[in-house]
């Protein structure tokens, strides 16, 4: 049996917030416990991108997930922009991992930068210093090069850097298949099981690519 894990999940203003909200929904059903932090941006995003309201209380953004994704009591806990108290302020209480999903390049910067003037970054931080796995999911093009470097100096500390750049070689026939692509690799880094997608040789004719 796969070994529970707890994992901080971060929305934050970038486009994609498909991304965030299917991997908690995933993560949630098996049974892992989310700590789900998001930035006044990301509620906007939300709305903008899928008519949900993200509501600014986090005792009821709690009882919306857990009632949306059927979650178990005490399984998902919503924490304020700058509630210091929250475990993940803390690295004598680190998660698993943390996942900033989508990740804005402010974001990014303020992470590569050590800054931590919200709960979010903050959280990062102790992730990093913790040497916990922290996986950034950027949702922006073009890269520019401060963009760039910023990632660069991120993944040299220890950051996965997992840009929302799908495939198609799995030949997606819905918008559900081109986010699960994204969202089966981040639970592929987390370490979480899943059966999103055939992976790469299992499937005949993804295994034939290139040597036509």
């Amino acid at each position: 049996m796969e070994a529970r894990k707890t994992i901080t999940l971060a929305y934050t203003g970038a486009s994609g917030m498909l991304y965030g909200l299917r991997l908690l929904e995933l993560l949630l059903a098996g049974g892992h416990r989310v700590y789900l932090l998001y930035s006044q941006a990301a509620q906007i995003v939300a709305h903008q991108e899928l008519q949900l309201a993200l509501p600014s209380r986090p005792r009821e953004a709690e009882q919306l997930f857990r009632e949306r994704f059927n979650a178990a009591e005490g399984q998902l806990r919503v924490f304020g922009r700058e509630e210091w108290f929250a475990p993940v302020a803390s690295g004598s209480n680190p998660p698993d991992a943390m996942v900033v999903c989508p990740c804005t390049m402010g974001t990014l910067a303020a992470i590569a930068a050590g800054l931590s003037q919200r709960l979010i970054e903050r959280a990062a931080d102790v992730t990093l210093k913790e040497n916990r796995k922290l996986i950034l999911v950027p949702r922006e093009t073009p890269f520019s090069a401060i963009h760039l470097e910023n990632m660069l100096r991120l993944a040299r500390n220890g950051a996965v850097i997992l840009p929302a750049n799908p495939g198609f070689y799995n030949q997606p026939a819905t918008v559900q298949d081109i986010v699960d692509f994204i969202v089966a690799r981040i639970l592929d880094h987390l370490g979480v099981s899943h059966s999103l997608a055939p992976r790469w040789g299992e499937d005949n004719q993804a295994s034939r690519i290139g040597k036509d």
